[in-house]
């Protein structure tokens, strides 16, 4: 009797996804490592142990290994489109970025009341609530209890003198 052999499957189809997502963090991290490096070194008459660099990359280093790990061990299929609403928080999110770099608190409050409405809150008060109290919620909780400066701005150049 003739037995044919049955060859498996073809793999399946890697999707762009999951390449392109670990390359994605590889990407952020290599920025990340950059950034890390403009840290100041601390004299070495005063270093206890690391730099104020070494953990972050450290932490960056194995986010990379992961990713590649990842890139190559993940067989899974392509994950579903992102839905309207997450498309839109997302790009919430960068216009948050663009306007912190005028004034965190600025960027801040309009992303706030900005999200608090486009996830359904419809009464006019309390977005304004939500853009005003939170903000200033934040800064107060870190100026004043933590010490925290803040980067300077169009609005914390007012508190700041």
């Amino acid at each position: 009797m003739h037995s044919e052999e049955h060859s498996s499957s073809p793999p399946a189809r890697r999707h762009i996804s999951n390449v392109a997502v670990p390359l994605g963090i590889v990407a952020f991290c290599v920025w990340a490592f950059w950034l890390s490096t403009q840290f100041d070194r601390v004299p070495p008459i005063l270093k206890r142990g690391m730099q104020p660099s070494d953990f972050p990359q450290l932490v960056i280093g194995l986010i990379i290994m992961l990713a590649v790990w990842l890139m190559f061990r993940d067989k899974s299929d392509a994950p579903t489109r992102l839905s309207k609403m997450a498309q839109m928080t997302m790009g919430l999110l960068i216009g948050f970025l663009l306007i912190a770099e005028v004034d965190l608190f600025l960027g801040l409050s309009l992303f706030s009341a900005s999200l608090a409405a486009l996830w359904g809150e419809r009464r006019v008060w309390a977005i304004m609530l939500v853009g005003l109290i939170s903000p200033i919620a934040v800064f107060f909780l870190f100026d004043g209890i933590f010490e925290v400066r803040f980067p300077r701005g169009l609005l914390t150049n007012f508190w700041y003198g």
